[in-house]
């Protein structure tokens, strides 16, 4: 009986999976996001052009990458000084059209996610506010910060992560999902990007040194376009596996609620 009711979980799992169309999710974050992110990824870095690290060197670090892959990244960027003076007020109107975008897309995701219903057309002012705190957490992730070579970086930066993907699927979903349930989403996407950023150091790295001779820069392009797709996975597989956990606690919590 009890295998039974694995399985029937299990089976319910896994066509949750296929109702939220993970894979093309995840390809859709990866063209938009490269379209979206990257250039206001570099505009962001940009603006503290003096002390910045710039969005080559903010690339390397998320994605792990040995010096030699730095490298090859480095020169497909133009410096952060370079950037900023040549971004134009219909460049970043753009952009923000674009972010407004791709908040959209991720609200979909998770309102597929949790099974919610799109929000009102009057909802859209909680785009503009994930957008603005976005750029807030990408510059503060940009300019090099006091606590950089302190062994306490990589703690700090992840309390940080799960923060602001516990708020953004809040915030996204209207207040619809209470808090407690979307919390293992956001520990889950953290720690799957913990994971991803491991697997960019062992598989990634050589990869982009070894492409950039084979094809040039668009090879490193190629592996940078991969890296998103497998962050989209990350993202949305998170808070996917974030509801499952979610449930499964309130099954244990619950004896009603135990067989069936």
């Amino acid at each position: 009986m009890r295998s039974a009711v694995r399985r029937a979980r299990a089976g319910r799992r896994w066509g949750r999976v296929r109702e939220v169309d993970l894979w093309q999710r995840a390809l859709g974050f990866a063209a938009l996001g490269f379209l979206t992110l990257v250039p206001l990824l570099i505009v962001v870095s940009a603006a503290d052009a003096s002390g910045g690290r710039g969005f080559a060197q903010w690339l390397g670090d998320g994605l792990g990458v040995s010096a030699s892959a730095r490298v090859e990244i480095e020169q497909l960027f133009a410096l952060p000084g370079q950037a900023w003076r040549s971004t134009t007020a219909f460049g970043l109107a753009l952009l923000a059209v674009f972010g407004l975008s791709f908040a959209a897309m991720l609200q979909n995701g998770y309102e597929r996610i949790w099974d919610i219903l799109p929000a009102r057309w009057w909802a859209r002012w909680r785009h503009v506010l994930w957008l603005a705190v976005l750029i807030g957490f990408l510059y503060l992730s940009a300019i090099t910060p006091p606590w950089r070579d302190s062994p306490a970086r990589g703690y700090v930066t992840f309390v940080i992560g799960i923060l602001f993907f516990w708020w953004s699927q809040r915030l996204l979903l209207g207040g619809r999902v209470p808090w407690t349930a979307l919390f293992p989403g956001a520990a889950a996407t953290m720690i799957g990007l913990l994971g991803l950023r491991i697997f960019s150091r062992l598989v990634f790295s050589p990869l982009i040194a070894s492409s950039a001779v084979t094809y040039g820069p668009f090879g490193t392009v190629l592996v940078i376009q991969t890296w998103l797709v497998g962050v989209g996975v990350v993202v949305f597989g998170g808070a996917l596996a974030g509801r499952a956990l979610h449930e499964e606690l309130l099954r244990r919590g619950n004896p009603a609620h135990r067989d069936g």
